[in-house]
């Protein structure tokens, strides 16, 4: 049976008189105002946390989809010779956007006295185009000149150049450990180079140790002649590439070795989901405490209004309904909670967003600023979670309440 007060519940009734007179008293108020602000800190902070943790996510996704390929392909032998007609092959496809040749070279590269580590890349300009987001990290300079051969040419990571000493128009040495053969043993090759172009990819790693070159100029010092390391392919969609690496194996011959950039950078992203999940059960801690603090304050309620409980349960309000009645006061507090922490978890998110106040060292992070991407499917597990927490700490002291005896307590009465 459901005891109304006029058009609403009983339950529902008392609970609201109990959640909004508590707050007149003195330390009962106190608790309740302590376990609402304890549910609405653990869900900002989740919120926030995880809002952070995405946007570095999505950031570094980005980056590494600016600056590498989706799909690279190797061959086992070492080089691939017949690489126009494999790109041809690969470009058919209708998933692949573009797809280039390459060679790696690892060398040291100087300017004056100083020399610096560098990972040369030889590319073909035309087709790189449709393969790495030049047009977004270039600062100066155009692909274009890479095809300049006297002297060659050279594009530079913007650190690098810094770390050179070096700019537009300045010429540099590169070395590499490749060359001929003498008595004295292999002598390194080293050609000189006119830097006509600087690159800014936001990633400091790749900015300080990567350099671009035309892809003949690469082939001479490398001496593969006209064969090249690999093939970069770019796809419309990057998260099909794993199908579609698949598929190239099936196409192609296991004679390539094919990887996806999910699979070359899969260390990082498992790392960075892994800290999400950890960063998510410490901070519910959080909330865990502020149940607690909901269960402290029911149970001095219940022992508050012991005296009410007696009276109606005498006026025919069964146990179920005490339950209840407590239950929602209780779930009153987290609903509350929950709708302040998600009201200040947004605000927060919202100024970290805007106002870049917070500068990370690009020495050390991939990024210069702190990220913020809200994900609805996060927000909705947080407060699930909060609610969830909410609701199980009220069990126990509504059951206590729904325990009460009615003769025993107005019989002091």
């Amino acid at each position: 049976m459901i005891i109304k007060h006029g058009h609403v519940p009983l339950e529902w009734f008392v609970s609201l008189r109990y959640f909004k007179a508590r707050r007149k008293r003195g330390f009962l108020s106190l608790i309740s105002a302590i376990s609402i602000l304890g549910v609405a800190v653990g869900v900002m902070a989740l919120i926030v946390v995880l809002s952070v943790m995405n946007g570095f996510q999505k950031d570094l996704r980005e980056r590494i989809l600016g600056t590498t390929p989706h799909v690279m392909i190797q061959s086992f032998r070492g080089s691939i010779k017949n690489y126009s007609e494999l790109v041809s092959k690969i470009s058919d496809l209708p998933q692949v956007a573009g797809a280039s040749p390459y060679i790696y070279i690892q060398g040291l590269i100087t300017h004056d006295t100083r020399a610096n580590g560098v990972l040369v890349r030889g590319i073909a300009p035309e087709l790189a185009k449709k393969t790495v987001r030049f047009d977004s990290y270039l600062i100066m300079g155009t692909l274009k000149d890479l095809q300049n051969s006297n002297p060659p040419r050279i594009i530079l990571g913007s650190e690098l150049a810094k770390s050179l000493g070096v700019n537009v128009h300045d010429y540099v040495t590169l070395l590499v450990p490749s060359g001929r053969i003498t008595p004295l043993g292999q002598l390194p090759r080293s050609q000189i180079f006119r830097v006509s172009g600087l690159f800014q990819s936001g990633m400091y790693q790749y900015d300080q140790s990567v350099a671009y070159i035309n892809l003949a100029t690469a082939q001479k010092l490398t001496g593969l002649k006209d064969a090249v390391m690999g093939i970069e392919v770019r796809l419309f969609d990057p998260d099909t590439a794993s199908e579609v690496a698949e598929t190239l194996r099936e196409s192609l011959g296991y004679e390539y070795w094919i990887r996806d950039w999910m699979q070359m950078n899969k260390n990082l992203f498992s790392a960075l989901k892994l800290e999400k999940t950890v960063m998510f059960v410490i901070l519910t801690l959080i909330i865990f405490v502020a149940a607690f603090n909901i269960v402290s304050s029911l149970i001095m309620l219940v022992m508050n209004k012991a005296k009410d409980i007696a009276i109606l349960k005498a006026m025919g309000a069964t146990s179920s309904s005490i339950q209840r009645t407590f239950m929602l006061t209780g779930f009153l507090i987290g609903v509350f909670g929950t709708i302040m922490g998600l009201f200040g978890g947004f605000c927060l998110c919202f100024i970290l967003k805007r106002y870049h106040f917070i500068e990370l060292p690009k020495d050390i992070y991939y990024i210069s600023t702190l990220p913020v991407q809200v994900e609805i499917a996060d927000v909705v597990a947080v407060c699930v979670a909060a609610l969830l927490i909410s609701f199980l700490a009220t069990i126990y002291p509504s059951n206590q309440a729904a325990r009460t005896n009615p003769v025993e307590v107005l019989r002091y009465e």
